[in-house]
């Protein structure tokens, strides 16, 4: 396992963002797929990295980074990562829509660079969970809300734990374009929940606690496994 240093994209009203520490965790066979893998609210990369790196995915490359710290509504204004500023996780909290943008663009920047015969991918948990639908939803329509080209193609999306970004309105962005519908159909996404979640709730990412499990983790990697054709080889 090896990291990279902090970095800094575009965001809000084209001032920089600085992100923290990115982990990577290199394939340990026959790299067939690249996956970035999203932590929740004030965590960090490293600790999601360690996880990953346990798993018997060996054809998969892990990259973890670790968001931005910023001010929190949610916490009063306290600051901690977070990959975009939030109110509450319902379908009525305001959506950080150029938070949203500005994760979504360093994410796919850091698969921009990825060999042309990998196949791409996004999971997370908690917010990073969203910040991944959010990303799939972006991949579906073919640009960010700003209105940029999204560039790259995904070809599978994981949330644990989360909730989807702008749900009020991306059913209608999705029915009104033929292309975007296509898209999102053929995306494999796998959403796993825990009914007994008493910080997401379950009705709103469609409560086990907020936190995952060893047999959810089997589940990612039999997932991961089927829908990217991995060999598992090493």
């Amino acid at each position: 396992m090896s990291y990279y240093g902090s970095s800094s994209s575009g965001g809000r009203g084209g001032q920089r963002v600085e992100y923290g520490r990115t982990y990577v965790v290199r394939p340990k066979g026959r790299h067939q797929a690249t996956i970035v893998w999203l932590h929740g609210l004030g965590d960090n990369g490293a600790s999601w990295s360690q996880l990953l790196d346990s798993l018997s995915l060996p054809n998969i490359k892990w990259i973890c980074p670790t968001a931005a710290t910023q001010p929190v509504t949610a916490f009063g204004g306290f600051p901690c990562t977070a990959w975009f500023d939030v109110e509450d996780t319902s379908v009525d909290g305001r959506d950080d829509i150029e938070g949203l943008d500005a994760s979504a663009a360093h994410i796919a920047n850091l698969l921009s660079s990825e060999p042309p015969d990998v196949k791409l991918g996004i999971g997370g948990f908690s917010m990073g969970a969203a910040a991944s639908l959010y990303s799939a939803a972006c991949y579906a329509h073919g640009k960010f809300a700003s209105g940029i080209p999204y560039p790259i193609t995904l070809s599978a999306v994981i949330s644990l734990s989360g909730w989807l970004p702008c749900s009020r309105t991306l059913r209608g962005k999705m029915e009104s374009s033929h292309i975007a519908a296509r898209r999102a159909a053929s995306l494999p996404i796998l959403l796993s929940h825990g009914r007994a979640d008493e910080v997401v709730s379950y009705r709103n990412a469609e409560r086990l606690g907020h936190y995952t499990i060893p047999e959810e983790m089997d589940d990612v990697g039999k997932w991961l496994s089927s829908r990217l054709g991995l060999d598992r080889s090493r």
